[in-house]
């Protein structure tokens, strides 16, 4: 008898008779809302019009849903896509017959991409600061956001962890399981909380946030070490590269932490207010 597994197997979101919340959209819409708020106390802290937060909510939105996307597709299931190219922006599946499957397939590493590249053109187009500047506040949000998204993942049953091979753990009945495994998601978001609360103190008490690329190149080594580890207890994602020495998103994480510690230590010749 399985005392301390805990069995999980809820509702895919709130039924509400014409239509249904999914949760995992609203922990998306959960992570963006309070994303808004925390940067609107950054910039009414920094003395930015509060005008050019509706300009950076539509690059972020934009840039982490096409990044995501386009990182699942490329980084994990681009022998698939390749052949479906039509799916990659449609939430529906047309093989082997067709099916209504919402966006289902997001990659983190791919949203962090995204999310610099928009960081970028904001900077240029809309705040006029280096793209540093931006990226250094923007990822005080991004850490938040990523313990909602994580518990989305759990609500859905997915990015799931290894068996414990004891009593303790979650049985996902979903996948039709009678077995605990890591609540891996879980441990991401309560680690992406640490995160999020160690950024947000450095931004609001230290002196930090005026060495440009500290603060986001702490947010890449804390972040993408997390992933690092919690990737080994978690089940590949990609079945093939299960017997890789590191899978695919652990490959992926050191080059973020090798940039953040860049970022982090490379000399600095003057502060910008």
């Amino acid at each position: 008898m399985l005392i301390n597994a805990i069995r999980w197997n809820p509702s895919e979101g709130l039924d509400l008779g014409i239509l249904t919340i999914h949760y995992y959209s609203l922990m998306f819409l959960i992570a963006f809302g309070l994303g808004w708020y925390i940067m609107k106390s950054i910039y009414t802290r920094e003395g930015i019009e509060i005008e050019k937060l509706d300009s950076l909510f539509i690059y972020t939105v934009i840039a982490t849903l096409v990044g995501a996307r386009l990182g699942h597709v490329i980084f994990y299931d681009w022998e698939y896509f390749q052949n479906h190219l039509l799916e990659i922006f449609l939430p529906v599946r047309f093989e082997p017959e067709f099916e209504f499957t919402g966006f289902r397939g997001l990659a983190s590493h791919g949203a962090a991409i995204g999310i610099i590249v928009a960081m970028y053109l904001y900077s240029k187009r809309i705040l006029n600061k280096p793209v540093l500047w931006i990226l250094d506040r923007i990822v005080i949000p991004v850490a938040s956001g990523a313990i909602f998204v994580r518990i989305g993942n759990f609500i859905n049953s997915e990015i799931i962890g290894k068996p414990t091979g004891s009593d303790y753990g979650v049985i996902f009945e979903k996948l039709g399981e009678d077995f605990p495994r890591h609540p891996a998601q879980l441990y991401e978001s309560a680690c992406y909380l640490a995160i999020f609360l160690i950024l947000w103190f450095i931004y609001w008490k230290t002196e930090k946030r005026f060495k440009l690329g500290y603060i986001f190149g702490l947010f890449l080594v804390l972040l993408w070490t997390v992933r690092f580890f919690v990737e080994f207890i978690k089940e590949p994602q990609v079945e093939e590269r299960a017997t890789w020495l590191l899978n695919t998103g652990q490959w992926l994480s050191v080059p973020f932490v090798l940039a953040g510690l860049y970022f982090m230590y490379r000399p600095s010749k003057r502060r910008t207010v």
